[in-house]
């Protein structure tokens, strides 16, 4: 082990508790992506914990979502930058049932706290312990904290593809997978509203010619659901369905949100041929259906660039004694509208843990300081292959 890395893991060994105490402080701000108070508290905790570090800070106003934060390290040399993600809303809303902290010897459990919470916990480490160091100061890092990403990063996707467009680079702090996975490629994501209109009327009176919108949207339900395993890697699931508005009416209005992954432009094509066809045969049989995109996140593919930063960082993560795995993600991130822009990404870097998403939610306690380290090592001998053009 050289004299960096033993500093520099010995530093965030000696940070473990101070880590633990602020997730825990982040993990019981309750911060689902539509409270938009909570998510503002968090933007200030994070705001706050940067204050002894020569960083510019920027807090960017919003009126829906929670604030935006920018931190990122001065430079005036017109250059590329390094860029970094993590958001800081959950998918809990504020009146969840799944709220509080707990802890054990191994895990640290609650809302949030792989995604991303962690993840945000290892990247300001990261860098305060840089920056004692004083090896930040040669790091050109942007950092954006979004206040949406778990509804899309509706406002904040402008600002990461700007950012991206000056990054040589890009690292996304999501939660890592319990064999060290790192992410080099993540499907697309599209998200629809179908909407389906009947002709409203009695329950007792309406038999024959009856035209229920709920029916009607049923069976396309049935259909779309039916698309699952019929193209490689691509998934369909109706996450939500409503309609009608008493139980004696016809409904005349109904519709669902149907959700489509895929990792490949071709699985996509497939979905909407499929749902195209769909469309007009039930308009032939008199349904009255539309379909209207909600959400659109492009496909992470898995380039050599991308898979060229894993390197470096396994090349640290084999002299740290950390276990890492390439991994391509089902799910979709930050890092498909960065690498959308062209500039390579890697994304998982976040502490180790299970359950995102669910109340069963864990993270493994000593990764925090163990994936912290390894960001901090990656991150310094990325930049360093880049400028001797020896990384792309």
């Amino acid at each position: 082990m050289d004299p960096l890395q033993k500093n520099l893991t010995a530093h965030l060994k000696d940070q473990e508790e101070m880590m633990g105490n602020v997730l825990k402080r982040l993990v019981l701000i309750q911060s689902g992506t539509r409270n938009k108070a909570g998510v503002d508290r968090v933007c200030r905790e994070i705001y706050d914990l940067f204050e002894p570090l020569s960083l510019d800070r920027r807090i960017l106003p919003q009126e829906t979502y929670g604030d935006l934060l920018v931190v990122s390290v001065p430079s005036n040399e017109d250059r590329r930058r390094i860029l970094l993600a993590g958001h800081m809303d959950t998918i809990f809303p504020a009146d969840t049932a799944f709220c509080g902290w707990r802890e054990d010897e191994s895990y640290f459990y609650g809302p949030g706290v792989i995604d991303m919470k962690g993840g945000l916990v290892v990247g300001i480490f990261a860098l305060k312990a840089l920056a004692t160091l004083r090896l930040l100061e040669n790091l050109p890092i942007t950092w954006i904290f979004n206040s949406e990403e778990e509804v899309g990063s509706p406002i904040s996707r402008p600002l990461f593809v700007t950012e991206a467009k000056r990054s040589a680079m890009a690292f996304v702090l999501e939660a890592g997978g319990m064999k060290g996975q790192i992410v080099t490629g993540r499907k697309g994501h599209l998200v629809l509203k179908l909407s389906a209109r009947g002709r409203a009327g009695h329950a007792a009176q309406v038999v024959e010619g009856k035209k229920s919108a709920i029916l009607d949207l049923a069976h396309v339900i049935i259909e779309l659901e039916g698309l699952n395993g019929r193209f490689p890697g691509v998934s369909v699931n109706i996450g939500q369905t409503a309609g009608g508005i008493v139980p004696n009416s016809v409904p005349e209005e109904a519709w669902a949100a149907v959700d489509v992954r895929s990792p490949t432009t071709e699985g996509f094509a497939f979905f909407r041929s499929c749902l195209n066809d769909l469309l007009k045969w039930r308009q032939v049989e008199g349904m009255d259906l539309r379909a209207d995109v909600v959400e659109h996140v492009p496909i992470m593919e898995a380039t050599e660039r991308n898979k060229a930063l894993f390197n470096v960082i396994a090349g640290e993560a084999s002299r740290l004694g950390i276990p890492v795995v390439e991994q391509f993600r089902a799910g979709a991130s930050d890092a498909n509208t960065i690498a959308e822009a062209g500039t390579p990404v890697v994304d998982g870097l976040g502490p180790v843990g299970k359950h995102d998403h669910s109340d069963r939610e864990y993270l493994v306690r000593e990764s925090l300081h163990t994936r912290s380290a390894l960001l901090a090592l990656s991150l310094l001998s990325a930049w360093r292959q880049y400028e001797a053009g020896s990384l792309f």
